[in-house]
């Protein structure tokens, strides 16, 4: 699984400047990308019962595969396949080759169970490390990590990220806010690792403890695991005086570290295409898009040995664009929201992260929002539950703040919907730092 520009490159250390696929041509990574395809897939195919069977339904083998294209002709993988064969079914190697597992919640069924030997984990180091430095991290920094640990991927794969790029990790975790204001405070560290909605909360406990969040010495965020816009990040840079940049991943394809924003352009995230292939594919019939079209991100692993994952559909909405700062790779637009989080309302397509654009343009709003759909009659409604900052709570006319964002949301989205204000404090925090944006409470019949 290797090719000459990177056998040529005795020195593959990310400490010292960007590893030799980060400087590799184009050319390089799509030769580099037909050999690991080629290898995954029969990887798979012999190793993977589940992907046999797919495979043979579809009528395609791995030797079918020749060029890039000709990936298109394989099967997708969807979050039920990964839930019917629940806990080990699509490992590639045997269980006592595992090295660790990880899972979701299992908030709505069976949880997706990840599994990965050590090369897996080596792997997952190494493109966490190549993030964080595309980020502004550098060896001998200091990494506040506040990702929750556990079956969770995040907390993790950010900490052996940041130890192999020569970090200092705070393992902080999730939750005990004031705690991590006061840690932040006596470890002094340059970079913060986070969802951006806690980041929020953390802005919060700063104000509360009467300290000034730009006098800390955090100099860069890296935030991640759930969709949130340039808005926020510069709502965040702003509040903090750092530079926030964007992580992707997903438990399915590796955890976080499949994609980074680089600090010096932030104009996407430049993909990993090394150990992750991406496509983009229209939502609805499958078919595979050209680079520019918008449309739902799909990987396949070029590399994993325990779970290798084959044409996985991320629901995640995106566009590929040509690299930027690293030109031999890719990258993806910043996710504006996941298919399965669109909301429809009255014939509209409305995401979250386009009413928190709106939200973050007034000068009141905290940036902790949430909304619920609700239905009278045979309409489904929205309400926007939106929190206020607390120095301008008592002066603000809040009747009129509210008004005056309905008919904002309805100029820029074509929709109407309610809203309600609330004092600092009032919109629901998540226990585990991931914000929940959308609480449905539509009958369920419907």
């Amino acid at each position: 699984m290797s090719t000459a520009f990177l056998e040529r490159t005795p020195d593959r250390s990310i400490t010292n400047g960007l590893d030799a696929a980060e400087r590799a041509s184009r050319d390089e990574i799509l030769a580099l990308q037909r050999e690991r395809l080629a290898w995954t897939l029969r990887h798979a195919y012999e190793n993977v019962p589940h992907y046999r069977a797919a495979f043979d339904a579809a009528g395609v083998k791995p030797e079918d595969f020749k060029e890039l294209s000709d990936l298109r002709h394989f099967p997708f993988t969807v979050k039920t396949d990964l839930r019917d064969n629940y806990p080990f079914g699509l490992f590639a190697v045997p269980r006592e080759k595992i090295a660790r597992l990880h899972g979701s919640s299992g908030t709505t069924g069976k949880p997706v169970v990840v599994g990965y030997t050590q090369n897996d984990i080596d792997m997952w180091a190494d493109v966490v490390a190549r993030s964080l430095r595309a980020a502004g991290v550098r060896p001998g920094m200091t990494v506040h990590n506040a990702y929750g640990y556990g079956l969770f991927t995040g907390g993790l794969g950010a900490h052996y990220g940041a130890e192999r790029l020569g970090c200092t990790v705070v393992p902080i975790s999730g939750g005990m806010t004031e705690r991590q204001v006061q840690l932040i405070q006596d470890f002094r560290p340059d970079a913060i690792m986070v969802t951006p909605s806690y980041m929020f909360t953390l802005l919060d406990g700063f104000i509360k403890a009467g300290i000034d969040p730009r006098e800390t010495s955090l100099r860069f965020g890296i935030f991640g695991a759930e969709p949130w816009s340039n808005a926020m990040r510069l709502e965040i840079e702003k509040s903090f005086g750092l530079d926030a940049t964007d992580i992707y991943g997903l438990s399915e394809v590796i955890g976080p570290g499949v994609a980074q924003e680089c600090v010096e352009t932030k104009d996407g995230l430049h993909i990993w295409e090394d150990h992750f292939y991406p496509e983009v594919i229209d939502p609805y019939t499958g078919e595979v898009l050209p680079d520019g079209e918008k449309g739902e991100l799909v990987f396949t692993s070029l590399t994993k040995e325990a779970f290798p994952i084959i044409r996985y559909r991320t629901r995640d909405l995106t566009r590929l664009l040509a690299g930027t700062a690293r030109p031999g790779m890719r990258r993806m637009e910043k996710v504006t929201g996941r298919s399965d989080d669109m909301i429809i309302l009255r014939g509209v397509n409305v995401f979250p992260t386009q009413i928190e654009e709106l939200l973050l343009a007034t000068p009141w709003c905290t940036g902790h929002y949430q909304l619920e759909l609700t239905r009278s009659g045979r309409m489904d409604d929205l309400t926007v539950h939106a929190e206020v900052r607390g120095e301008m709570f008592d002066g603000l006319d809040v009747d009129r703040a509210a008004q005056d964002l309905i008919r904002r949301i309805k100029a820029n989205l074509g929709v109407t919907t309610y809203a309600v204000l609330h004092e600092p404090g009032g919109v629901e925090r998540s226990a585990t730092g991931k914000a929940k944006r959308v609480v449905d409470r539509r009958p369920k019949d419907r």
